[in-house]
């Protein structure tokens, strides 16, 4: 962890991502450097998803190009269709100043493979509703925090170790985890 202690990423839902992006009216993207440093690439994304809000950003990836605000939304519509996790990143210098969104996933994305690197957890917190839940079984499977896990057949959810994605809230078809502000 840099700058006194502020990590670089930090984890948002998809609803606040967006809102994140809408405050810019130019886009850059590249490729993502954990996709593009796989022999075997990303089995659950494609490769561009490395969303930066400046020309001069620093990119972990090649391939820089900028942008339309048609080409957001696809990368928008990839990372719910993929549940790809956001994680905005602050500025290398500039802590204070978000300059882009990294969309991560649990195959390739150094993160969630060998998670060295500190990351922040956002602003909100899941909370689920125990007695609509049907233990289906989901919300596991996209929780790449482990927060969620099933035993004996039943939703086991670990509040601590939750990040504040959403993808959990996205997944529920009971609509029964909803994302709630952490205190």
């Amino acid at each position: 962890m840099e700058d006194g202690g502020v990590p670089l990423h930090y984890v948002c839902t998809h609803d606040q991502a967006r809102e994140l992006a809408s405050e810019f009216d130019r886009f850059w993207v590249s490729n993502c450097g954990c996709r593009e440093g796989r022999e075997e690439g990303c089995a659950r994304s494609r490769i561009d998803v490395c969303l930066m809000f400046a020309s001069d950003t620093g990119s972990s990836g090649s391939g820089l190009k900028e942008i339309t605000k048609g080409d957001l939304e696809a990368i928008f519509e990839e990372a719910t269709s993929k549940w790809l996790v956001t994680r905005p990143f602050r500025g290398y210098v500039d802590r204070s100043r978000t300059e882009g969104i990294c969309f991560c996933c649990d195959d390739c994305c150094g993160y969630f493979l060998d998670p060295i690197e500190v990351c922040e957890k956002g602003t909100l917190l899941e909370r689920t509703a125990m007695e609509a839940c049907t233990d289906c079984g989901l919300c596991p499977d996209v929780c790449y925090f482990h927060a969620r896990e099933m035993k004996d057949g039943k939703l086991v959810v670990t509040r601590e170790q939750c990040y504040g994605c959403g993808l959990c809230a996205d997944a529920c078809p009971e609509r029964c985890i909803e994302m709630v502000g952490r205190k």
